[in-house]
């Protein structure tokens, strides 16, 4: 899988992984994997769901929902959405990015989710299109995603997006890969839309998604 180049310093992974080592220290790890063969690039998937079929082999994958951030002749990049790790207190993180506020946080902890096996330690924030930063991916669809620490601070004090998901990790595929990965049928696609990326019951959001695949690419 390949290793794409997130947004955010130093500091912000150090809290992140102060984060992660408080409340995820059990969670189970995925380990990357060796990536496939390439074969014609299929039409963008940006802004869909890419989901695992009932014959998924991989444990790293089995019945997951990925959001498709971006999709093109470079490769591929996904954030899982129907994984949860843990939760943490957003005390803990504002205290590891040294952010200070005015009045208490807004809310008391924040829910971890995993986002996919490439550099777990990375940090993100899949959120609704209302909150847009110099940081922000830019990408169709009913999600951006975010990865600085100006997000951490804005949703801590209530001025952030309406929905957000924070992730550790993400998922890639070099250029062809998923290709490959369609081809013989590890996945399906489906529409995503804002309130099911954000919304939906996770324990249930792989048998939904499934339910709406598109038969055809």
């Amino acid at each position: 899988m390949r290793i794409e180049r997130a947004v955010g310093g130093r500091r912000m992974r150090w809290a992140c992984a102060l984060l992660l080592a408080a409340v995820l220290a059990a969670a189970p790890a995925w380990a990357a994997g060796d990536p496939a063969g390439r074969t014609e690039l299929a039409p963008s998937l940006t802004g869909q769901l890419l989901i695992a079929a009932p014959e998924m082999a991989d444990p790293r994958f089995r019945r997951t929902v990925i959001y498709m951030v971006s999709h093109d002749a470079s490769g591929a990049f996904g954030i899982v959405i129907n994984r949860l790790l843990g939760k943490g207190p957003i005390a803990k993180l504002l205290q590891g990015l040294e952010l200070e506020l005015d009045k208490p946080p807004a809310i008391d902890e924040v829910p971890i989710h995993y986002g996919g096996p490439v550099e777990i330690n990375r940090f993100f924030v899949l959120h609704s299109r209302d909150y847009v930063s110099p940081h922000t991916r830019a990408a169709v669809g009913p999600a951006l995603l975010t990865s600085d620490a100006e997000i951490v601070r804005a949703i801590a004090t209530g001025k952030g997006p309406r929905f957000s998901l924070f992730v550790m990790g993400y998922a890639g595929w070099a250029p062809g890969q998923l290709e490959s990965e369609l081809a013989r049928d590890d996945w399906v696609v489906a529409p995503a839309e804002e309130s099911f990326v954000f919304e939906s019951d996770m324990e249930e959001m792989w048998k939904r998604a499934y339910q709406q695949r598109q038969l055809e690419l």
